[in-house]
């Protein structure tokens, strides 16, 4: 029994003590040894434990502090989305439906915006976060992040010249939606392309002529946009009448016309304001050119210029207004 013993005693005074529990016996290094009394994992501790734990808290702060920013966002793009209507966007009478459809339509613009927008964020902010995040990891792990970073550096100047245009035209998409410059639906002119707005995106905006044909513009190359469908609509009505005609009794005439189709239920809904005969517009050697305008909802400013076209064209007949009629020039025929 006593040889036992020695031979126990002997055994547990060989046994190699790491030196960070002798040098510092607070640390996660001792800790350990009182723990487990295993000299091998003690010596390890940093790498096998301290590091993973750390490692799984910057995960975990990462992910807690991208639901948050995203909760954030959301909610705040949804106070934007169901906020009340600004007044200047309101119609200026409720007589009818159509004007309740009118603050609809400001409402579902607002809210695509606002997705959009938030859309954009959150995904910007997941990349912020995410980077950080594995910056954090790679440098626990002791890897160098200097020649990273160059690296990436050496990427991004190069991505910055090669798709200056890619980034331009997300820049401009993410204005125009930001702006509310247009959205689906609208009748814009780009310029070189016009007609109905059939998808914005944050890098092309794609539209249908009056002839059927699908333009697609890229938002970075959109330089000036005329909106024919945002808050309301100007119907102008220019009408030309020889240099012989009673202006005053024209002008009244026209008046009288606006007059009958602003108080016409059917027409009443979707006129937006007393039509106004402006008088005399211009003066030509072919014509004296009589105006009309009238304030009409935007889905129905075509419809509205052509009945009014129809009955001035009607009125002026039976008044006897004349329209001056220009003879196209001939060409002589051969020999």
């Amino acid at each position: 029994m006593m040889s036992t013993a020695l031979s126990v005693t002997a055994a547990a005074s060989d046994a190699v003590v790491p030196d960070c529990v002798t040098d510092d016996p607070s640390s996660l290094c001792a800790q350990v040894y009182r723990w487990f009394g295993l000299d091998w994992l003690a010596a390890n501790a940093q790498a096998l434990i301290a590091t993973p734990l750390r490692i799984l808290l910057i995960v975990v702060i990462a992910v807690l502090a991208r639901a948050v920013i995203n909760r954030g966002i959301r909610r705040l793009t949804e106070r934007t989305a169901t906020g009340q209507v600004p007044t200047i966007l309101k119609p200026r009478r409720a007589k009818g439906v159509d004007h309740q459809q009118v603050v609809e339509q400001v409402a579902a613009r607002r809210t695509q915006r606002a997705e959009a927008i938030g859309s954009v964020l959150r995904s910007f902010a997941s990349i912020v976060v995410f980077f950080i995040a594995v910056v954090m990891v790679l440098g626990e792990l002791g890897i160098n992040l200097a020649p990273i970073v160059a690296s990436a550096g050496v990427v991004g100047v190069a991505l910055g010249f090669g798709a200056q245009n890619l980034i331009k035209d997300f820049i401009a998409g993410i204005g125009i939606i930001l702006e509310d410059q247009y959205g689906v639906g609208d009748v814009v002119d780009l310029g070189e392309a016009s007609g109905t707005v059939e998808a914005v995106g944050l890098r092309i905006t794609r539209l249908r002529d009056v002839n059927g044909v699908v333009w697609y513009a890229r938002n970075g190359e959109v330089l000036r946009v005329g909106n024919k469908s945002q808050g309301y609509a100007q119907v102008v009505i220019d009408m030309p009448v020889t240099h012989d005609t009673d202006l005053e009794r024209c002008r009244e005439v026209m008046q009288e016309v606006g007059d009958a189709v602003y108080a016409e239920q059917e027409w009443a809904e979707v006129i937006l304001g007393e039509p106004e005969s402006l008088g005399v517009e211009s003066i030509t050697p072919q014509a004296i050119v009589m105006r009309l305008q009238v304030r009409t909802t935007n889905a129905d400013q075509w419809r509205v210029g052509r009945e009014l076209r129809l009955r001035l064209q009607e009125r002026f007949a039976a008044e006897g207004i004349r329209i001056p009629v220009t003879l196209a020039p001939t060409t002589a025929g051969p020999t």
